[in-house]
């Protein structure tokens, strides 16, 4: 039963995200916003959805732990996995605008996060502050499409429609349609994901923080990937980049923030979550930064960095989880030889395309 509410709530969560997707993406080109905010916002935002509805049915309920695990799993896994994946198809370009405000403003929110939830609990006032910032954000980059280029208007254009069309899916009542179905699937199916979590959560021992960081983070990711790889596919590559930047950003400000508002009493935060995953999230927002700076792309081999150490996240949460006496041992590897090694390869990297501008 736990595996059937799981299956059938994720086709729903993916049903409902898509349609969501289509509608809201076509009634904001319609009303007149560019295609580089719907892409930054709208489909950032609805691909995010899931998370959403997951997080305030969580919450909702008391399920506090599958609420945050949820959302700082998906985050680890929007960066680790799907920029990785994505990397692999075809070496990622980045746009400047990502390299020198997206990702410092992730950096940012995820900071902002840890900063609120020291003292163990992720209260009302807290979330009216995520949602406002959100606000902020979501206002600045309306105003900042005006300098946007022909070439980015073209891309994202082509990816997600235009405002109208010839047949009956262009009409507004349409796109309405879309919505209102996107939602509801997104709360059915929210409801079964979280029951069927629980319970699996329960039969195999495992804790709902767990649970939240693995399974619920990655199914709910499953809009994200794809998105992602799909435009990696079409060589569409800003919305690759900016659909997985975007989503981490409205993970925390809205997700949270919804999430703190609407839940009756103060979520509780684990000291887990504070003394290890929120600073992994930190740690790979900030590595961002100087495998984005290399030659603004994301490399083949950096992709496949990325998916090495999705890869170590996960086998570290199982290892953990079980208590397996194996633990000591890949933590010795992974603070005495992997992350040093990365940090001296990545040094030696940005030293070289430093020497490199300069010499231009």
């Amino acid at each position: 039963m736990p595996y059937l509410l799981l299956a059938i709530g994720l086709a729903a969560l993916i049903a409902g995200a898509n349609l969501l997707v289509r509608g809201a993406s076509r009634l904001a080109l319609a009303v007149g916003i560019s295609p580089l905010v719907v892409g930054l916002t709208v489909v950032a935002f609805g691909t995010s959805a899931p998370e959403l509805a997951v997080s305030v049915q969580s919450a909702w309920s008391g399920r506090a732990d599958i609420a945050l695990g949820n959302v700082v799993g998906s985050n680890i896994f929007n960066i680790l996995l799907i920029l990785g994946l994505s990397a692999l198809i075809t070496p990622l370009v980045v746009a400047r605008q990502v390299l020198r405000q997206e990702v410092p403003v992730m950096i940012g929110a995820t900071v902002l996060l840890l900063l609120l939830v020291l003292d163990r609990a992720l209260g009302r006032l807290d979330g009216a502050i995520l949602l406002i910032l959100l606000a902020g954000y979501t206002t600045f980059l309306i105003i900042q499409s005006r300098r946007e280029t022909a070439r980015t208007r073209d891309e994202y254009a082509a990816e997600f429609g235009s405002a109208a069309g010839a047949n009956w899916t262009g009409r507004l009542w349409a796109q309405l349609l879309f919505i209102g179905a996107g939602l509801a699937l997104l709360v059915v199916g929210s409801g079964w994901l979280v029951d069927g979590a629980v319970q699996l959560a329960r039969s195999f021992g495992l804790s709902e923080l767990v649970i939240g960081l693995t399974i619920v983070a990655a199914g709910t990711s499953m809009p994200e990937v794809v998105t992602s790889v799909t435009a990696a596919l079409k060589g569409e590559r800003d919305i690759a980049v900016g659909n997985v930047i975007g989503s981490c950003v409205f993970n925390i400000l809205a997700v949270l923030g919804v999430a703190a508002a609407l839940a009756p009493a103060i979520i509780a935060v684990p000291a887990a979550l504070i003394n290890f995953d929120l600073p992994v999230v930190i740690a790979v927002s900030i590595a961002c930064l100087p495998i984005f700076f290399t030659g603004n792309t994301i490399a083949r081999w950096e992709g496949a960095l990325f998916l090495f150490y999705f890869c170590a996240y996960m086998a570290y949460l199982i290892l953990a989880a079980q208590e397996h006496d194996a633990i000591a041992t890949f933590e010795l590897a992974m603070q005495t030889v992997v992350i040093p090694l990365t940090t001296i390869t990545l040094l030696v990297v940005i030293t070289r395309e430093w020497q490199a501008r300069r010499q231009r």
